[in-house]
């Protein structure tokens, strides 16, 4: 199999998400890091490039230097991951796209809901891929719940309820160290603080296992630490189109959590419950009868589940091979044999429209309104 070639446009040294994407895109073959634009200091980021293998020639310092240089070359790069601070997703995803260049870009996709339609539809006309790093999708167990829904396994579904909770920006008096004040700063982090950073995650997540679409919702937010312009809990409450209930919250003043991210679906004859800090089990109940605990890579699993199992049955799965379960469905999805469960633009566009929506209800003292962006109205 000849190994695709991978560019990554941020997630330097010291990054946060960079390590994920690199061991994720590097997993199982099938692509070569071969270029990067990797710090907003042009020359550390050529420097840091280098160390981890990439030629001096394809080390760039920023990403229009790195556009200019690929875009032109027969050897270009198959796929470009954008792990910029989110204000600038928006550009640069825009730039590849037209320029014909696969994309994965992380969340939030964009700022606004017009920047997202945008984003579609540029990928719609290039015919490239553009996908979103919702990579919580991507567990096994995540993709057998889906299946298990799809399959009629739990019934209709009835309640969806979700949480991405943590304790980790608790502390008041650490408010104004920069690696966290910035996600509750509108010039930084857009309209939204801890809904947009976690809370799309648990909302894209009930879509997936439920295989529906948030269709309204209401919202309250709360800034717990006054400092705070942008909240940092928030309740939210949705409904789907298919006739589900749905229940959300999320916070990172909830001291004592460390990750906080569940989700229980609800159906008609069963119930199904995943923890990504236990995620290589699903928790299935069917209506009058005991509760049973599915093992990742266990036999009978449904086709998604054992597809993306790496190793084996009792040996934990964890975070970096979620995201590279993403980039298996992207080497497919560019080798033309498409893959269902990849998060795509659209995903993205839903999320933003989801922010602006929960922002204005929660403004609007819990008011319900259309979650939908426009386009899918």
């Amino acid at each position: 199999m000849t190994k695709l070639k991978w560019g990554m446009i941020g997630g330097g040294e010291g990054s946060q998400i960079g390590p994920a994407h690199r061991m994720g895109a590097l997993a199982d073959g099938r692509f070569d890091f071969t270029a990067g634009a990797l710090d907003h200091r042009p020359d550390v980021g050529r420097e840091y490039a280098q160390r981890l293998g990439i030629a001096a020639d394809r080390a760039y310092g920023d990403w229009t230097e790195m556009l200019a240089g690929e875009r032109g070359r027969e050897d270009r790069i198959d796929l470009v991951t954008v792990a910029t601070p989110n204000a600038t997703h928006f550009e640069i995803t825009k730039a590849f796209l037209e320029a014909g260049f696969n994309v994965l870009c992380e969340k939030p996709m964009t700022m606004t809901v017009e920047e997202g339609e945008e984003i579609v539809k540029i990928a719609e006309k290039s015919g490239k891929i553009c996908a979103v790093n919702y990579c919580y999708s991507a567990y096994p167990m995540v993709r057998q719940a889906r299946a298990m829904v799809r399959a009629g396994e739990i019934g209709k579904v009835r309640l969806v309820v979700t949480s991405f909770s943590h304790g980790h920006h608790g502390d008041a008096t650490d408010a104004d160290n920069p690696r966290v004040r910035w996600r509750y700063d509108p010039a930084m982090a857009g309209v939204s603080g801890q809904f947009a950073d976690c809370g799309i995650h648990a909302l894209h997540m009930a879509g997936f296992i439920a295989d529906d679409e948030v269709e309204t919702l209401s919202a309250d937010f709360a800034s717990t630490i006054p400092s705070r312009e942008l909240e940092d809990d928030a309740m939210v409450n949705f409904r789907m189109s298919n006739g589900a209930v749905g229940r959300l919250w999320t916070s990172s003043v909830a001291i004592g959590r460390q990750h906080g991210f569940d989700i229980q679906v609800f159906g008609e004859t069963g119930g199904l419950r995943w923890a990504s800090e236990q995620p290589n089990q699903l928790i299935y109940t069917p209506v009058g009868g005991r509760t049973q605990i599915i093992e990742k890579g266990e036999g009978g699993l449904h086709e998604e589940a054992q597809r993306l199992s790496r190793v084996a049955i009792a040996h934990p799965e964890g975070f970096p091979l979620a995201v590279a379960n993403i980039y298996c469905d992207l080497a497919d999805a560019i080798a033309g044999e498409a893959r269902d469960g990849l998060p795509n633009a659209a995903d993205g566009v839903r999320s933003m429209a989801a922010v602006h929506t929960a922002v204005a209800s929660a403004k609007g003292g819990g008011a319900w309104m259309d979650a939908r962006p426009p386009m899918f109205r």
